[in-house]
């Protein structure tokens, strides 16, 4: 008999007291294969093989003979000092797509990961908690939309940015992303207005019950629906309906999205020399998300999508922050510190003790509105700006042109022989004397 391991004879023994109680029926097959750690069908193929080699038979035909898929050891040497002296801040998959695509290395996931874990460079997981299942996906584009901010050192220094996104839920597609001072209504507002105007208007938004999205009256508490929000007030004039989230679980799409962003974005951002906030932005709108969205975006389980064209609404006016006040005497409005003084308009010869609503735009101008009627615009200090004026009662004046005028065709055609008497022109000589020529 061939000389084993010492390992390999103790398995052996143990896989031959297994059979011999399955053969005696003591045991079923199914058992056996359970205290081995194999299924019912392959304990049945080592009976065969001990019924025709005997014990010998037991023994694994590989002990002893090199794999034929061994991985070089300068192979396995390059792996670790590239992520050592290059990749030492990726995850695992990420510095796996950065071996296949920068340095040809064409191994498995798995195997880069147990190298590297077997090495001390990479901790192995955590053991996952208790079970969960996972809620299907929306079957079209724009009908759930998800809306939250990842507070990170993307810079990989002291400095902490907000990053804001904006993902779809059928399709994981990323529609935003950007890089904020601090998350807050005017930041959101941005995101969304700009979400609209590119692809319309969607069904709903799924975000957190942070103060800018939900007002709750008491931690932990249901949402209170009766008192909207400037977000909410915004989408609620588009139509578009707002879900709660009551616990991090319930956005686990969304959560899973921002650990693969704090995976991958700092060391993007660190290979391309990006410091700034500004720099930042434009990487992730001219080139990261389309990056992004190639690699993790997925088709739909429906064709088509669910956003609609938004027309005969003002989103300057709806994303805005609005303030109900009544206008003063001397027809201002005080906002503040802020003084805002209405001029007068043509259709009304005073606003004071009316209720006006000031908006705050998020390029940080005002304008005051009075039910339908835009009565004044000012700069971001106050300053009153122009304000397009129009008689409603009078229309436009048409810009000469060209084109023939029917009523003069047919005064030429009732007066054929119409002439037109020229009248002297006065002039003046020097002496200031008006003479007629």
């Amino acid at each position: 008999m061939e000389t084993y391991p010492r390992a390999a004879v103790e398995r052996a023994m143990k896989v031959q007291e297994v059979i011999l109680r399955a053969v005696a029926r003591k045991i079923t097959w199914a058992q056996a294969g359970e205290v081995i750690g194999l299924c019912e069908r392959q304990m049945r193929r080592w009976k065969e093989r001990y019924e025709e080699f005997g014990y010998d038979g037991l023994f694994d035909r590989r002990v002893g003979k090199p794999s034929p898929k061994r991985v070089p050891l300068a192979t396995v040497e390059e792996i670790l000092r590239l992520y050592q002296e290059q990749y030492a801040d990726f995850n695992v998959r990420h510095f796996h797509e950065k071996l296949r695509e920068q340095h040809g290395i064409h191994l498995s996931y798995t195997w880069v990961k147990r190298a590297l874990q077997m090495a001390g460079l990479v901790k192995k997981s955590r053991k996952r908690g208790v079970h969960r299942r996972r809620r299907p996906r929306r079957p079209l584009a724009g009908m759930l939309l998800h809306l939250d901010g990842s507070s990170h050192a993307w810079f990989q220094d002291e400095r902490r940015y907000d990053l804001l996104v904006v993902l779809d839920d059928a399709t994981s597609e990323i529609y935003y992303a950007q890089l904020v001072e601090e998350e807050s209504t005017a930041t959101v507002m941005t995101a969304l207005r700009e979400v609209i105007e590119r692809k319309g208007a969607f069904c709903a938004l799924y975000s957190d019950r942070a103060s800018h999205f939900f007002h709750t009256p008491k931690a932990g508490q249901p949402v209170d629906r009766q008192r909207p929000t400037q977000v909410g007030r915004a989408l609620a004039e588009l139509g578009i309906q707002m879900i709660p989230a009551y616990s991090p679980q319930a956005r686990g799409r969304g959560e899973r999205s921002f650990g693969t962003w704090q995976g991958r974005l700092p060391q993007e951002l660190r290979l391309h020399g990006i410091k700034s906030l500004a720099s930042a932005n434009e990487f992730l709108r001219e080139s990261y998300i389309a990056e992004f969205n190639r690699r993790f975006a997925l088709e739909a389980t429906q064709p088509g999508h669910a956003f609609l064209p938004v027309r005969g609404k003002n989103l300057d006016l709806i994303f805005s922050l609005q303030h109900e006040r009544t206008v003063n005497k001397d027809n201002t409005v005080h906002l503040g510190s802020c003084i805002l003084q209405i001029e007068k308009s043509h259709w009304r010869t005073t606003l004071a003790g009316c209720r006006v609503t000031a908006h705050q735009h998020l390029d940080g101008s005002w304008s005051i509105t009075y039910g339908p009627h835009i009565v004044g615009r000012y700069s971001r200090e106050g300053l009153p700006l122009l304000l397009e004026k129009t008689n409603p009662r009078r229309p436009k004046a048409v810009e000469k042109t060209g084109a023939p005028r029917p009523w003069k065709s047919l005064r030429d055609s009732h007066f054929p022989t119409a002439t037109t008497t020229t009248r002297p022109t006065p002039t003046l000589n020097q002496n200031r004397t008006l003479h007629v020529l």
